[in-house]
């Protein structure tokens, strides 16, 4: 009976962490519209509570309550408040205190998502506290999680939501087409072309669907190989980088051969997956929130690994997309209270985990968590795969990559590219003016 209440409790948990995790558009964790439970618009004098701002009341508050909860049973003085601010608001109140020069307004705690928030550590420095000493094990955190929120070897952030991608199949499609998840396993693009045609030809379906201007098919498949559209210094590269014309022309001829669905935005997006049309998708593992959400394939759906890039000495299958952590503003009144109550949570405890697991769909960064009864239960969704702690697992392979604060810039000029070759422009020119135009982009 308890392992039935958990896998119930498991499957409502994916559909709660959509909302939080994932969703189109520019904004991969985008939250709500602001509200406020109180003041909280600054840090707390009173020595005994925390003020914090966090997105999304079913995933990320619930997730620092449940917390506070946790952490309040040794500390009962402890007070938490969470005011609701979406992620861009908390973005746009960071950047005018900072500009302002005045942090008095920020929290003690602020959540920001981790493809955004180097672009504020590098531009507001000063905006947040050094937590390197804080006394977590910050090797209980993959190392491409910990990189988001670390500049000159130093840490700013706690990570918290899970990013890890994974590779999502239509069992009983591959079935049909006389394949099963094992052929699709730690695979090459190249592999999965073949495969993809042949599910196509036999079935109709496509063995992958993908955004045109706004999808990250292509970030997961070079970040996978621990590289990126931007050098070393910070600047474009897209033009005279190998990996990333490889990556190019891998998905270009994926998407003319009906392996990939190309659709227009984000509902069409969701639709090709609960509808049917596609036997595959490969994203951030909060996918798994869309899917379950088809009940009436529920055991038809199985994840593995992600395809890696055929010719590229650094490919692996694994990459990030989406996730978010908590960081501790130079506003904050007790750092040493925050910093022991992120540690002692988020940092350290799996039980924690454990608990938030069933109450929000919020997967664990921290790795022994994976290791827990309550991530290897099977997921009857999933064909009976312990999906969590494959995902945990998942995230300790990433590769670490070079950042940009142009995440979102860098995947709209290169998709606008992939979609102007597919309609037949030449790829040097389709590269060249992506190039030309994240660069322009960068010194706005």
């Amino acid at each position: 009976m308890k392992k039935k209440m958990i896998t119930a409790l498991l499957a409502s948990a994916m559909v709660l962490s959509l909302v939080a995790c994932g969703g189109g558009g520019t904004d991969s964790n985008g939250g709500g519209d602001t509200s406020s439970s109180g003041s909280g618009t600054s840090s707390s004098s009173d020595s005994n509570k925390l003020t914090v701002w966090a997105w999304d009341q079913n995933f990320n508050i619930k997730a620092i309550e449940t917390a506070a909860e946790q952490y309040k049973k040794d500390h009962p003085d402890f007070e938490l408040e969470v005011v609701e601010t979406s992620s861009d608001d908390c973005q746009t109140k960071l950047t005018t205190a900072a500009n302002a020069g005045d942090y008095s307004t920020l929290p003690d705690i602020v959540l920001m998502q981790d493809n955004s928030y180097q672009k504020f550590l590098k531009s507001y420095p000063d905006a947040f506290t050094d937590l390197t000493d804080m006394g977590i094990n910050w090797d209980d955190f993959g190392k491409l999680k910990q990189s988001y929120s670390m500049v000159d070897d130093k840490h700013y952030g706690v990570p918290f939501d899970n990013g890890a991608v994974i590779a999502c199949y239509r069992t009983d499609i591959l079935k049909e087409a006389g394949y099963t998840i094992d052929d699709l396993t730690d695979i090459t693009w190249s592999e999965f072309a073949k495969i993809g045609k042949d599910v196509h030809d036999k079935t109709g379906k496509y063995l992958l669907t993908s955004e045109g201007t706004g999808g990250d098919t292509m970030m997961m498949m070079i970040q996978s190989c621990g590289a990126n559209f931007v050098n070393e210094n910070g600047d474009a590269y897209i033009v005279g980088n190998d990996i990333a014309e490889k990556c190019v022309d891998i998905y270009t001829e994926l998407v003319q051969n009906d392996v990939v669905k190309l659709v227009n935005n984000w509902d069409e997006y969701v639709s090709t997956i609960t509808n049917g049309e596609a036997a595959g998708v490969v994203n951030g593992n909060w996918i798994t929130a869309t899917i379950a959400s088809t009940e009436d394939q529920k055991g038809q759906w199985a994840i593995t690994t992600m395809p890696s890039v055929d010719g590229v000495d650094s490919a692996t299958h694994y990459a990030n997309n989406g996730g978010s952590s908590w960081y501790v503003t130079a506003n904050c009144q007790n750092k040493d209270l925050a910093e022991d109550f992120l540690k002692s949570t988020f940092g350290s405890s799996t039980d924690f985990y454990d608990a938030i697991l069933p109450q929000t769909g919020a997967i664990a960064c921290y790795l022994p968590a994976g290791e827990s009864d309550v991530y290897n239960e099977p997921n009857e969704f999933f064909n009976d795969q312990p999906i969590y702690s494959t995902i945990v697992e998942y995230s300790s392979h990433i590769p670490e990559f070079t950042k940009t604060p142009y995440h979102y810039e860098a995947r709209e000029c290169i998709n606008t590219a992939v979609v102007n070759i597919v309609n037949g422009t030449a790829k040097a020119d389709a590269l060249q003016e992506a190039q030309d135009t994240l660069q322009f982009k960068m010194t706005e």
